[in-house]
């Protein structure tokens, strides 16, 4: 395995002329509007076919395959062309959509239709989550990573919420089987354009074919080398575990004990969404030197505002919600530009799984100690862990020397 740097194919324009990235950003938003739209219908049809219980475990049924499945996806991210292995899992999933659409209308939705789709779909993101993570790496200069990660994240945030938004809608009129055909289309657009359009410019270094649990033995034992990625590793697999409880959870848990209803929690899901998409864009128009060491400092403005959102009448609570978005759409814009510009390319896509894997194996248990704690003592009590444990987690990568004088802006 060799760890060099990409070596250029073709000289991209800049990232502000560039159409062909813009039009694949276009394309992957369509496609999470897609994604979102599913999502609601899959949630929906549960709810009205099977026990709250059992519509839980059929929303939640793609995680389990995806954590199981998800290193090797890696492995196979670090090995293969990240390209075909795109256009394969998303060929695949219209598969999967296509045949849900013609079994829904032969006969009813059944549990076991659902949890299979949903197994599916986990799997195949299992394989293509990490192949399209390197896939930024391969189109843009490392300099251009902070402009690409600002325009793509704030347009999949709001294919998301627009697919969301229509979702809800068109199960109500078309049901489960429209609503997966409206899904395989969105789809049917990727593929076409991973095929037809697009090309990667730079080429990334390639594992050594080896079998697949060497190969995640091989990206762990590299953690232990490469102290900078391991750093970057650890914190960002443990973002999520903070506020995800918080809000997930914690919200609605405030909403109920103030008396605020329901319309309160989507306020500040409102709030939420709005802040991440503008802190994300202000990436593109007010860009950091230091883009790693800004990222890791508004985490923990974030860590205070997750323990914010535990005290204070509805208005406090509405701008902490909206803080915690904007600073996780700004540091997510820097942190992901980061990791895809400093982690050797040989790996990219194995530490883009470990990163992602905390997230499903440990989110489950962070979730449910939230809700223990609410439980069992003062509701602000587990906002103030959680957010505490939040900045205290930034400690880590803001006392490297390294982050505090990174920079990926080209040398003057």
């Amino acid at each position: 395995m060799t760890a060099i740097e990409p070596v250029e194919l073709s000289a991209p324009p800049p990232f502000s002329r560039d159409r062909r990235v813009h039009a694949w950003i276009v394309v992957k938003a369509l496609s999470d509007a897609g994604d979102a739209l599913w999502t609601i219908a899959l949630a929906w049809t549960a709810v009205q076919i099977a026990s709250p219980a059992v519509a839980g475990l059929i929303v939640a049924a793609g995680t389990v395959p995806r954590a199981v499945v998800l290193l090797f996806g890696g492995v196979l991210a670090d090995r293969a062309n990240a390209r075909r292995v795109m256009l394969l899992f998303n060929v695949l999933r219209v598969g999967v959509l296509v045949v849900v659409a013609l079994w829904v209308l032969a006969a009813p939705p059944t549990v076991g239709v659902l949890l299979l789709a949903a197994v599916a779909f986990g799997v195949c993101d299992a394989f293509y989550e990490p192949s399209a993570g390197t896939v930024a790496r391969q189109l843009v200069r490392a300099t251009d990573l902070p402009s690409y990660s600002a325009v793509a994240q704030t347009a999949s945030r709001l294919g998301t919420m627009g697919g969301a938004a229509v979702g809800g809608v068109l199960v109500a009129h078309v049901g489960l089987s429209g609503s997966a055909s409206v899904n395989a289309l969105t789809f049917t657009i990727v593929v076409a354009f991973i095929a037809l359009w697009l090309r990667p410019r730079f080429a990334l270094p390639r594992a050594e074919k080896e079998s697949p649990l060497r190969g995640i033995a091989r990206g762990f034992a590299h953690l232990k080398a490469a102290p900078t990625t391991r750093t970057l590793v650890i914190a960002l697999s443990g973002l999520n575990l903070a506020v995800g409880p918080a809000v997930g959870i914690g919200l609605a848990l405030r909403a109920l004990d103030e008396g605020w209803g329901a319309p309160a929690v989507g306020l500040f899901e409102a709030l939420l969404g709005l802040g991440a998409a503008l802190g994300a864009v202000s990436v593109a128009r007010w860009r950091p030197r230091r883009e790693a060491y800004a990222g890791f400092w508004a985490l923990v403005v974030q860590g205070g505002a997750i323990a914010a959102l535990g005290f204070g009448p509805l208005w406090t609570v509405a701008a902490a919600a909206f803080v915690i978005g904007a600073t996780a759409g700004y540091a997510s814009v820097l942190l992901s530009s980061t990791f895809a510009a400093t982690v050797d390319t040989a790996y990219l896509g194995r530490m883009g799984s470990i990163t992602r894997l905390g997230d499903d194996c440990l989110m489950p248990l962070a979730m449910a100690a939230f809700g223990a704690l609410a439980s069992a003592t003062a509701l602000w009590v587990p906002f103030a862990l959680y957010g505490g444990a939040m900045a205290a987690l930034m400690i880590l990568p803001l006392s490297n020397r390294t982050f505090r004088t990174l920079s990926l802006r080209p040398e003057s």
